[in-house]
């Protein structure tokens, strides 16, 4: 796990151990580690008609200035679990704004972390394909950031095509990519090219997990997404592979361990030779 996501849980717990707590929302996407928190007391709410405590959490993704002040103009205590490298991502779009920039972020629309930054602007874009760039209005300024778990090398590209169709237009971008994502990322690169078959460990609503698969699908042919040990099938694996496991950065050490050892289970896959 990040270093973000650690935090983020490790408040939450604390929290609970005092006081009812509920987050708002998904404190990380990753099932296990959801319904391991509800198992030990947390509380998790959709929405705001869903905060039934009175102190409630915002989860690592981060959440928009706006919300937050709804959820304290009804009564509540808000604790922020906002990973801090989404906070910096955050503070750069305020930033640009302020000195004038068009606002840009590149990343899904629809992504908690995204809808935590749109939210309190007036006028944004948010761009993940070429498509999405034709689609923008030519301003005086554009300012870009990236959703902290957006592959860099996509984000570089997608930076490189708005000076491209914008020559006169001033183009700043900041670089919100999160270190642990890159590393991730770079990683996985280098493990599929080795690899006959990879293996991605991650919650199915994980942004950077599906990333990962993303990315090691172009390196390797066989690439699976399993969220836990059960969803492993025998028949992916021949004798001869070379197996490699990569993981997203909300992905329990105990669930990548349990990966790893039902693997070695199958026997057509030999411990010492074939595990990456």
């Amino acid at each position: 796990m990040c270093f973000g996501v650690k935090d983020a849980i490790a408040l939450a717990l604390e929290t609970a151990e005092r006081e009812p707590l509920t987050v708002l929302g998904d404190l990380v996407h990753n099932e296990t580690v959801l319904a391991e928190l509800q198992a030990r007391g947390v509380r998790i709410g959709q929405s705001e008609a869903d905060l039934g405590t009175p102190t409630v959490m915002v989860t690592a993704h981060g959440a928009s200035e706006a919300r937050m002040a709804r959820v304290r103009e009804q009564g509540f205590r808000v604790l922020e679990a906002t990973c801090p490298l989404v906070q910096v991502a955050h503070r750069s779009l305020v930033k640009l704004v302020s000195e004038g920039f068009h606002p840009v972020i590149i990343g899904k629309r629809d992504h908690v972390e995204v809808r935590g930054m749109t939210e309190d602007l007036k006028d944004v874009d948010v761009v993940l394909t070429d498509d999405d760039v034709v689609l923008l209005r030519r301003q005086k300024k554009f300012g870009i950031i990236a959703q902290t778990t957006q592959p860099i090398e996509k984000v570089r590209s997608l930076v490189q095509r708005i000076r491209e169709r914008f020559p006169a237009s001033e183009v700043r971008f900041i670089d919100t990519v999160c270190q642990p994502t890159k590393q991730r990322q770079h990683a996985a690169m280098e493990l599929a090219q080795h690899s006959d078959i990879v293996v991605v460990i991650g919650g199915a609503h994980s942004n950077n997990t599906q990333e990962l698969v993303r990315t090691c699908s172009r390196f390797c042919a066989r690439v699976h997404h399993v969220q836990v040990a059960e969803d492993l099938r025998e028949e992916w694996f021949r004798p001869e592979d070379v197996v490699g496991i990569t993981a997203g950065t909300s992905t329990p050490d105990t669930t990548i361990n349990e990966v790893e050892r039902r693997i070695h289970q199958f026997e057509k896959v030999p411990h010492e030779k074939h595990l990456v």
